[in-house]
């Protein structure tokens, strides 16, 4: 099986995961994938293959090296997919050799991707892109990290003269909503290193993630009797527009960039009597992100001396940090990736995430986990699109990086 043809496969799976679940996985949907991966692995003849019963996929290959003693490396990518978008019946189209134009995703709803909008897409000339049909998202986030992994164990596999030392390998559950390491065996897993494959543009290597929190603000109104509401009715929703007003306006994720940190609406509803506002806080800097908190709460507070106390109540919930400080002892790591890349033709860019990973959670677990690109662009809307050159690339580079951190390893 060819690795679009895994991709493909993997997309037609709908895996988007739940936030507001109770379960892990927090869709039923995720184990479907989940069995498949199990079953494909054992065929591949990886060993210990097996799905926890929080629908962690794992599995290892045996070192090949005989007395040679190299430390165990890891690759990890996630199952779900982001709630932003439906996952349901994805209507993936192959563009083969995209000439560099604007791309119609779907033409009864005038749904179009142009390189004017999604500059990305000029450096993919000539390339086989698979798209949507615009009404969905692709999966590439991260079916395409999936795909490539299960290459990486089919190449190595098929090539015993390949030097590597134990393989390790995993896919987890409800990555997008911030939990997919939270049921994670460090030490079942067996890797002593890992990177996750979940990044994004061809040549991504990612060691710096934002800290991240969650905020939900909830507004508990009076109401009254539009007729007779003078200096009586408080209308929730009017509280909640005026809450969100008094967060930067500038600093909301299509201002910013980079190393820039922001508030993030990602979900509300109200009426007169109630509602809520659920943000999602981000930042590199750890003081800017605790600030980032304290001002949130400042102005849940301003308003509550405005319209009374208990009208509004602020809770936030820290979900993951920035690895940096964990990946920093083990550079070696970034490195080798960056020397693997540019074996296979490919130009190693090392740039901060602008969200999290699985890995961010899993550095501060014992397991430095840096993130690699898998080619994808776009991730959690319509837009979404992969280039099969860039996948077939980083499956390669895969192959090449595990060769080399075995030589590594064994001077």
């Amino acid at each position: 099986m060819t690795l679009k043809e895994r991709f493909l496969n993997y997309i037609s799976f709908d895996t988007q995961s739940d936030e507001n679940a109770e379960t892990m996985p927090s869709t039923q949907k995720q184990w479907a994938l989940a069995r498949l991966l199990e079953e494909e692995l054992r065929a591949l003849g990886a060993e210990s293959v097996r799905v926890s019963e929080y629908g962690y996929v794992m599995a290892h290959l045996p070192s090949n090296l005989g007395e040679k003693e190299v430390p165990a490396l890891g690759f990890i990518a996630h199952l779900d997919t982001s709630s932003d978008t439906s996952g349901a019946n994805i209507k993936p189209r192959s563009i083969e050799n995209y000439d560099g134009g604007a791309i119609v995703l779907n033409e009864d709803k005038n749904i179009v991707m142009s390189p004017e909008n999604f500059e990305s897409l000029k450096t993919h000339i000539g390339e086989e892109l698979i798209v949507t049909d615009g009404t969905t998202l692709l999966g590439a986030d991260d079916k395409a990290g999936i795909a490539e992994i299960m290459t990486l164990v089919e190449a190595l596999q098929n090539h015993p003269e390949m030097p590597h030392g134990k393989i390790c390998i995993a896919f987890t559950p409800d990555e997008e909503i911030g939990n997919g390491a939270e049921k994670f065996d460090v030490t079942e897993f067996g890797a002593e290193f890992a990177y996750t494959v979940d990044g994004k543009d061809l040549g991504e290597i990612e060691f710096e993630n934002f800290n991240g929190a969650n905020a939900g603000i909830f507004i508990q109104g009076r109401s009254i009797h539009p007729g007779s509401a003078k200096n009586k009715m408080i209308n929730a929703a009017l509280v909640a527009a005026e809450f969100a007003s008094l967060l930067p306006l500038a600093e909301t994720p299509s201002h910013t960039e980079g190393y820039e940190g922001f508030y993030h609406l990602h979900r509300m509803t109200g009426t007169v009597e109630e509602a809520e506002l659920h943000y999602i806080i981000r930042d590199h800097d750890r003081a800017k992100f605790e600030n980032r908190k304290r001002f949130v709460h400042e102005a849940g507070e301003f308003l509550n001396k405005k319209y009374g106390e208990n009208v509004v109540k602020v809770i936030t919930e820290d979900r993951y940090y920035n690895m940096r400080e964990k990946i920093l002892p083990h550079m070696e790591l970034i490195e080798l990736a960056k020397k693997a890349m540019e074996a296979e033709g490919i130009i190693p860019a090392v740039v901060p995430i602008r969200g999290g990973t699985d890995g961010a959670r899993l550095s501060f677990m014992g397991l430095p986990c840096p993130n690699l690109c898998t080619g994808g662009h776009n991730f959690h809307g319509p837009y979404e699109y992969c280039s099969v050159n860039s996948m077939e690339k980083v499956a390669s580079f895969l192959v090449r990086l595990v060769s080399l951190f075995a030589a590594e390893s064994a001077k």
